[in-house]
């Protein structure tokens, strides 16, 4: 049987994007988001843990999304983990994990620039570009505030 290398993760971008190109010229965007997991400890009181993972998109999709995930904007990523190892500058071993993704939902409208007028829940797909849509969208959730936002 074959295995599975998969994450889901629903969260809110910590920073905006960062867009780069590799020697070759394939294009990367980096950038980070935030989940939260919230729970009532044994004594009631609300409890909250925030993980913050750090997210790798390339080729077209990095191109064309970077202006769009912007800090605070809650997105929708897939993708899978991928370890890397590298030698730092006291010449000791080192492992970084990150998520290579494969697809990004942009969910709100949160944030600020260029993505606060992208469409709910617009999704390119292989070499589709997404463009801010100005006419009114329904919100498939309620808008987010700055209590929502873990940072």
């Amino acid at each position: 049987m074959g295995s599975v290398n998969k994450v889901i993760l629903v969260g809110n971008l910590g920073r905006d994007a960062e867009l780069r190109y590799t020697p070759g010229g394939a294009a990367v965007s980096k950038f980070s988001i935030a989940t939260t997991e919230v729970w009532n400890d044994k004594s009631g009181q609300r409890q909250e843990r925030t993980e913050w993972h750090n997210i790798d998109l390339w080729g077209k999709q990095a191109e064309s999304l970077s202006t769009y995930l912007v800090k605070g904007k809650q997105v929708y990523v897939e993708g899978r983990l991928q370890t890397d190892e590298y030698t730092d500058k006291e010449g000791v071993k080192r492992k970084t994990t990150r998520v290579r993704c494969d697809r990004v939902v942009l969910l709100s409208g949160a944030g600020r620039g260029v993505g606060a007028g992208a469409p709910t829940g617009a999704t390119p797909r292989g070499d589709e570009q997404m463009v801010p849509s100005h006419a009114p969208s329904p919100e498939l959730s309620e808008p987010l505030t700055d209590d929502d936002i873990p940072f």
